[in-house]
């Protein structure tokens, strides 16, 4: 899957848009502070239908405007066209189009277009509260499950009529009615999540090792109450809890992936660099994954891609993205210098695109070395 064009108005602090992209690798470079972060986020609006920052639809307006369209026109590995579009406007809903045609569901779209990012916000996944590693793992299993992702807006309705009721009544019956719908849809998105996270352990391990030069050992595991007994169970121990508490304090909805290094918290134990390193071994591993699974590379977003690492380890990265499992990837950096410089040594062909506020200039091809090399030897 690669995206060929992406068209913006109004979107964030860019007024009006149109980039075409290389298949390969595409560098958005320039000042802290201009947009490139929001072109990386555009991109991933269209395969998930939101911010990749947590923003709601109106804060993606720009500013003084009262609405907002991205269109995307993408190719897959069969050849299949595909034209995406995202529309939004103050006091509508969200719209988004596949090849001319409205999702009667956002949920419909979710998986079509495969997307893996990185980003500085992803340093939650390790300092914040389990929520977040929740949110990513569903994200993550959604683009492959569809009726995973039904299970899971299932739960969540129920599990927040629920706690209504418990601030209110305390019939009995009532509740186990709302327990019973739990539990019909919790065995399938515990089991999914436990199998994610047997799958993903191997392959972050593996990845870490290339990316850290094999100095340190990782893991991660799944926690979960429902790991040694059903949701029904759970639910009825907790009973008296719930009641006193005005809310459903166990269940899927207090899952966690636990992280280690060397067998130690890595939110307590690892360095900044550690942490970074760990969180790109699980987006190549979720990579991966998806690449297996759909036999459809995922493009792959690189957001501010030296944020607490060093240059061998990008360079690294960078080695590693290059290879043949990869497809269309794009990267921000503010040193278009040293962001070539890495690019020609992996012997990857490129494309830079210079970033100005709110304006993207260029979008020329470069070569890699050995192209270079040779254009040199045809002139001669």
């Amino acid at each position: 899957m690669y995206l060929r064009k992406l068209s913006l108005i109004n979107f964030k602090n860019l007024e009006q848009e149109s980039l075409e992209f290389d298949t390969g690798i595409n560098c958005f470079v320039g000042e802290n502070g201009t947009c490139k972060t929001n072109i990386v986020d555009a991109i991933y609006y269209l395969s998930m239908c939101k911010s990749a920052l947590g923003m709601s639809d109106g804060q993606c307006i720009r500013h003084g405007e009262s609405f907002f369209v991205v269109e995307g026109s993408y190719t897959t590995a069969e050849q299949r066209r595909e034209q995406i579009s995202c529309t939004f406007q103050r006091g509508s809903q969200k719209v988004m189009k596949r090849n001319g045609k409205a999702y009667e569901r956002l949920s419909e779209h979710v998986g079509l277009i495969p997307v893996v990012i990185v980003s500085p916000a992803d340093s939650v996944l390790i300092t914040d509260a389990a929520e977040e590693r929740r949110r990513y793992l569903n994200a993550f299993i959604s683009q492959l499950d569809s009726d995973y992702l039904a299970a899971m807006i299932r739960y969540n309705e129920v599990l927040a009529t629920r706690n209504r009721y418990l601030k209110m009544n305390s019939e009995e019956y009532m509740l186990q009615i709302y327990d019973q719908q739990l539990s019909a849809v919790a065995g399938k998105i515990h089991e999914a999540r436990r199998r994610m996270v047997e799958r993903l352990l191997p392959v972050v391990c593996d990845y870490y090792k290339a990316l850290s030069g094999d100095r340190e050992q990782v893991s991660l595991a799944y926690r979960s109450e429902l790991n040694e007994r059903s949701m029904l169970e759970v639910l009825a121990e907790a009973r008296g809890r719930d009641l006193a508490n005005g809310f459903t304090t166990c269940g899927l909805h207090r899952d966690d992936i636990v992280l280690t290094i060397g067998g130690m918290p890595l939110r307590k134990y690892g360095s900044q660099g550690q942490q970074k390193s760990f969180i790109i071994a699980l987006k190549l591993a979720q990579y991966h994954i998806i690449h297996e699974q759909c036999g459809e590379a995922p493009i792959l977003l690189l957001d501010d891609l030296f944020d607490k690492l060093d240059e061998g380890r990008v360079g690294e990265l960078l080695r590693l993205v290059s290879g043949e499992e990869f497809g269309q990837i794009f990267i921000t950096d503010c040193n278009r210098e040293r962001m070539e410089r890495l690019l020609q040594r992996s012997g990857c062909a490129h494309r830079i695109f210079e970033v100005t506020y709110g304006k993207v200039l260029g979008g020329e091809a470069t070569p890699t070395a050995e192209q270079h090399t040779q254009e040199k030897e045809e002139e001669q």
